[in-house]
């Protein structure tokens, strides 16, 4: 079974990201506006007990952060995506290295640059139309980020919460 990391924004944040999903996101229906933690990974059943042990012990070790969101950006010329990029705050940096260490594998495959999506797949005349668009505006988000979820891929490509992780407050 495929499992994910991630961590979900307040729904104001949802909200707006969901707002140009809809249109310009064709992920839109499997998956919430979320911050990618841990891209897709493969783990049995057992191996699956011991990440789970690994990440409440990880989720205790961490204390509740805030996040920034002022602008959007892209990944261009590597993939037509625009995103709100997430200020790279020191914790959410140590929770995602946290992710990739020790009981985990090491699945990155680019540096990690914390988004969260709003558009992706777009040919490129639209890509540049609606990153032109979007870049003028003004966008002031802060979160105070206490948990993160594991997830599993549905058979219909969706994403689904198997577990909540609460930042000081797991039982291990």
């Amino acid at each position: 079974m495929n499992y994910g990391i991630a961590i979900f924004p307040s729904k104001p944040i949802q909200d707006q990201a969901n707002a140009y999903r809809k249109r310009y996101d064709p992920h839109y229906a499997l998956i919430p506006p979320h911050i990618t933690l841990k891209r897709s990974f493969e783990a049995n059943d057992d191996k699956l007990d011991e990440l789970i042990t690994e990440m409440k012990h990880i989720a205790n070790e961490t204390d509740r952060f805030t996040i920034h969101i002022n602008k959007v950006s892209m990944f261009s010329p590597v993939t037509n995506t625009i995103y709100f990029k997430v200020e790279p705050v020191q914790a959410l940096m140590d929770l995602q290295a946290k992710m990739h260490v020790d009981k985990f594998e090491d699945n990155n495959e680019h540096p990690f640059v914390p988004h969260i999506t709003i558009a992706q797949d777009l040919v490129h005349d639209e890509y540049s139309d609606v990153f032109g668009r979007l870049k003028m505006e003004s966008f002031q988000f802060e979160d105070t980020i206490d948990r993160f979820q594991l997830l599993y891929q549905l058979d219909n490509g969706s994403w689904t919460v198997y577990e909540t992780f609460v930042f000081g407050k797991e039982q291990v």
